[in-house]
């Protein structure tokens, strides 16, 4: 039956490459960046136009097939590819066209951030993205997206302007604020629940080529003293002063001091969204808490969205968890510094965003993405090898969840979610909205390989 189908999807002149069992690249195709998940689709449908993407869309319909639909792959809970099922890989939609007189970038679904970054640069112009550069613009962009920049810009999902989608009935529709209102509403944060996006169109910020950004270190002994002082500075600096707190294992390279090397750490990462020169008093009392390393200094945009590549290699096995915090207190604190003094991989991370109020400027009820007056966002995040390793790193991450859990406000971030906290990201009222487009667009629940929001008719049986 599925060969039959092929068929039909290749005598729609289907655009791209249709990868099956036993085809050279299957097992690198079907790879994704989480490395915990080894499934094996049966059909992975690489597209190269929107409408190869509806073409794979109605084989996976009328073949009654599991669907997951990739972008970049980084799908956290593995949800960006399926067994047993077709993956619509929007690889082959890798284009970006930039309009630097009105500032706006069309970017296909495949597009990842350093390709997104490295077109609009050529320019001096930006818009808020991921912080690791493999990362695909299109469940980043759906899930809300905290960049770098959006203490100062806002989310990626609020400098969306408007967006094609293949919905689940195969038909391709715009949306944007004058036009299927609800579902560009929804697709602000409701993540992948309501079709497939297979172009976003960005409104873009000057910013660069040269920034103030880069990273400074102290043993972990000195944890309490620099992030006490770190909440106490960024708390009343200027959302142009983007930052990050964390205790990590400081990698051993060349540029670190030896003694810290393959040790715990604490490290404050953070740019300033403006001119280097504009930056560099409000990062001064960063660095008056006289770090081992600081590494603080000019450098490329595109150099700095570069910087957490290599604590992010592709194939390791993670799991996490983004917990939102209205402050960041004393006690708070310890309660991260107990817990993360001792991890149990070197791999793994405690990090805390400030995410500056420039997110909260836009009202709630505007996009489906919520709980925009959050002032931290608490992301542990447990990096492994080893299979065998597993339960205990997944513990390991749940439990600094549960340590904090007092100092959290109670909401989660979609994009660091498992289904089982779906609604958590919303709130009641909201989520009610989100099922009734859901009903709307995706009365069956076709995508359902996502952060799922649920059908009435399904919620019901």
């Amino acid at each position: 039956m599925l060969n039959e189908a092929n068929e039909v999807v290749e005598g729609a002149s289907f655009e791209g490459r249709l990868i099956r069992p036993g085809d050279a690249d299957y097992d690198n195709a079907r790879k994704i960046y989480n490395g915990m998940f080894d499934r094996r689709p049966s059909i992975i449908a690489r597209c190269a136009s929107t409408g190869g993407v509806v073409a794979a869309l109605k084989l996976a319909r009328e073949n009654r097939l599991p669907i997951a639909v990739r972008s970049g792959g980084h799908s956290l809970p593995g949800l960006s590819v399926c067994d047993a099922g077709i993956v619509i890989d929007l690889g082959g939609l890798r284009n970006v066209e930039v309009d630097p007189v009105n500032r706006i970038a069309r970017a296909g679904g495949g597009v990842l951030w350093g390709e997104f970054d490295k077109a609009t640069q050529e320019h001096g112009l930006h818009t808020p993205g991921g912080r690791v550069t493999t990362t695909g613009v299109g469940g980043f962009t759906t899930g809300g997206g905290y960049g770098w920049t959006s203490s100062l810009h806002g989310l990626t999902c609020d400098n969306l302007i408007s967006a094609e989608v293949v919905t689940a009935d195969g038909r391709v529709r715009m949306a944007s604020e004058k036009e299927n209102a609800d579902l560009f509403w929804g697709i602000r944060g409701g993540g992948g629940n309501f079709g497939i996006v297979t172009r976003f169109d960005y409104r873009l910020h000057p910013l660069g080529p040269l920034v103030l950004a880069g990273m400074a270190l102290w043993p972990v002994s000195e944890a309490s003293r620099v992030l006490r002082a770190w909440r106490d500075h960024v708390d009343n600096a200027p959302d142009a002063l983007s930052t990050a707190a964390a205790i990590v294992t400081a990698p051993p390279e060349p540029f670190v001091p030896e003694h810290l090397r393959m040790r715990p750490c604490v490290g404050i990462v953070g740019m300033y969204v403006g001119a280097p020169e504009a930056g560099r008093p409000f990062f001064q009392p960063i660095r008056d808490l006289g770090p081992d390393l600081d590494a603080i200094q000019p450098m490329p945009y595109a150099s700095f969205q570069a910087l957490l590549d290599p604590t992010a290699p592709p194939g390791l096995r993670n799991y996490v968890r983004g917990e939102y915090m209205n402050a960041l207190s004393d006690e708070g604190i310890e309660a991260l510094i107990g817990f993360a003094r001792q991890p149990i991989s070197p791999l793994s991370i405690m990090i805390i965003f400030r995410i500056g109020q420039k997110v909260a400027a836009m009202a709630d009820e505007a996009t489906a993405f919520s709980h925009r007056n959050a002032k931290y966002l608490f992301h542990p995040i447990s990096a492994w090898n080893d299979a065998a390793d597993d339960e205990r790193q997944i513990a390991f991450a749940k439990g600094a969840s549960e340590a904090m859990r007092s100092f959290t406000s109670g909401g989660v971030y979609l994009n660091f979610t498992h289904e089982d906290r779906v609604r958590d990201a919303y709130g009641a009222e909201k989520y009610e909205r989100l099922v009734a487009i859901k009903d709307k667009y995706d009365p069956e629940n076709l995508f359902r390989l996502n952060q799922n929001i649920k059908p009435s008719m399904l919620r019901a049986a």
